[in-house]
């Protein structure tokens, strides 16, 4: 069982703060993720949790124990990079041995826990090839499949799937949740920008931005109660529609917030404009319509959609459906 404990984390490079004030606790066995856009500082947190990174101020405790100079092959950690980060020249089996052959682990010893990671993952038929005979899915298992027989007690994930085609994705974020399931003793971490990938998988998300906790919470509490307008608009997709301006006048807020199938086109709604586009997906259709907002409001229909570009239109919300947010962006 492995909590992890981070209290008033700073994290500096010269005058640049990257992260500020950073204070989370993350359960045993829980599934977080870290989002946010480019920059903000969630992939630099996750290396300040490894210890490959050195904390400016503040405090790390994992299992109510300080870690902040221990070094990184001490704190039960394993981590998953974007690159796979793979020894070209050893085969699959040879990949995930190594570190417990460093370990001068007994051979039969690395043999099991080397089989049955790769039965987990599905790649006990591939334990001969070398990296450059695997697709791209594989190799990210096989770096999984390495990190696994170390037995860490926190996983930590930096974009694994980015460089992964759509498919594969899908692919991989079902694996890994089904490891997640496999292993409910261990902790995982999982960093990304696609906030498709945070709301699938996790149990909790932290969404960050400019180094600052903006909130924390399950996928549906972001989505159904966002603390501020940067969180309504990242989380969700397609991103939450905004009125401001005449559009928001008569709505008591300065903002007003409404997601794509909170709206519906109607005979005489609050918002009159023009289609721009319209993409029928099949099973959905969304109609994106200039109401002289910055962007196009965006309206989802279930099946095909009657418009078309050109096409004048009035917008109404559903009941309720209104999220109203100060100048400052925050709840009203």
């Amino acid at each position: 069982m492995t909590d992890l404990k981070i209290t008033d984390l700073n994290k500096s490079f010269g005058s640049v703060d990257v992260l500020k004030n950073i204070n989370l606790d993350i359960k045993s066995g829980e599934f977080m993720v870290f989002v946010g856009p480019s920059g903000c500082g969630k992939s630099t947190l996750l290396r300040c949790i490894s210890g490959l990174e050195e904390i400016t101020s503040g405090e790390l405790q994992i299992d109510g124990r300080r870690v902040n100079e221990l070094a990184p092959s001490k704190r039960g950690i394993a981590m998953v990079f974007q690159s796979y980060a793979l020894y070209p020249h050893m085969s699959v089996y040879d990949n995930m041995a190594y570190s417990l052959k460093l370990r001068g682990m007994p051979r039969d010893e690395i043999k099991a826990l080397v089989l049955d990671a790769a039965e987990k993952l599905q790649l006990t038929q591939y334990l001969d090839r070398l990296p450059k005979a695997l697709s791209g899915g594989q190799r990210q298992r096989v770096a999984i499949g390495r990190s696994i027989v170390r037995d860490p007690k926190i996983f930590l994930f930096d974009e694994p799937l980015s460089n992964l085609d759509a498919a594969l994705r899908v692919q991989m974020r079902m694996e890994i949740a089904e490891l997640s399931d496999s292993l409910p003793d261990t902790t995982m971490i999982y960093v990304t920008h696609d906030q498709v990938e945070a709301m699938t998988m996790a149990d909790r998300i932290v969404v960050l931005r400019d180094g600052v906790v903006e909130q924390v919470g399950t996928p549906m509490e972001l989505y159904d109660n966002p603390n501020s307008v940067f969180v309504a608009g990242f989380i969700g997709s397609p991103k939450m529609n905004f009125f401001t301006g005449p559009a928001a006048e008569g709505k008591q807020a300065h903002t007003l917030g409404a997601r794509a199938e909170h709206l519906e086109i109607v005979r005489k709604g609050d918002w009159d404009g023009k289609v721009v586009h319209v993409e029928n997906l099949g099973s959905d259709s969304f109609i994106y319509v200039d109401v002289g907002t910055e962007m196009p409001i965006i309206v989802r229909q279930a099946g095909k959609s009657g418009c078309n570009p050109g096409d004048v239109v009035s917008i109404a919300a559903k009941k309720g459906r209104l999220y109203r947010f100060d100048e400052n962006g925050k709840p009203v």
